[in-house]
């Protein structure tokens, strides 16, 4: 296994701007870093099972996985778009209960994010299962890659809150431009233009 490129790869896909790090940029600055962390925590447990749950069916899930990703891409859109739109209407002046940035919904948000799913899905048949076969070569990657991914989130929350200042200043133009970027997320996967 070439581990430079398992690493470049792991570290790309978990820290690139997607729908889970906007998320985690956006509660930050809208509801704090303890927020964050149990959007991130969400977040990070159900990578875990998505990277588990590649080791075990990954062979079926290749079998269908265009089936799958049509409709990922279909629901992911709308739930990023159902997202941004609580972004853009998000007023700070008033002092609402956070519902859409909690451990449930960065839970949930990866089974739908086809970033993490398609990256679940290619990181183990790529790199990994033609080099390592045992149970516990598989779970020390399963453990590892989702530490990979923890740090990313962590990376985003530190990140946010080194900005709070700067977006709490500019809070309209700053939740403005994140739904746009989860727009732009939701019109990417959506597969509009493939």
């Amino acid at each position: 296994m070439n581990l430079l490129f398992f690493l470049v790869y792991c570290c790309l896909m978990t820290a690139t701007p997607g729908p889970t790090n906007i998320m985690i940029l956006t509660t930050v600055h809208n509801y704090g870093v303890k927020k964050a962390l149990e959007f991130s925590i969400g977040a990070s447990f159900a990578f875990f099972i998505l990277l588990s749950s590649s080791v075990i069916f990954n062979s079926l899930l290749m079998t269908y996985l265009p089936n799958i990703i049509v409709v990922l891409q279909i629901i992911g859109a709308i739930y990023m778009l159902y997202l941004a739109y609580q972004i853009f209407k998000i007023d700070k002046s008033k002092k609402e209960e956070n519902l859409f940035s909690s451990f449930r919904t960065g839970f949930f948000m990866q089974f739908i994010n086809p970033k993490s799913v398609l990256f679940t899905l290619t990181v183990f048949p790529s790199f990994i299962l033609p080099y390592y076969k045992s149970f516990w070569e598989l779970s020390f990657f399963v453990v590892f890659i989702t530490f990979i991914a923890c740090s990313a989130f962590l990376l985003w929350i530190l990140f946010g809150n080194i900005l709070k200042s700067f977006m709490d200043k500019y809070n309209t133009l700053a939740n403005n431009i994140m739904a746009i970027f989860l727009v732009l997320c939701a019109i990417a996967i959506s597969g509009i233009f493939n």
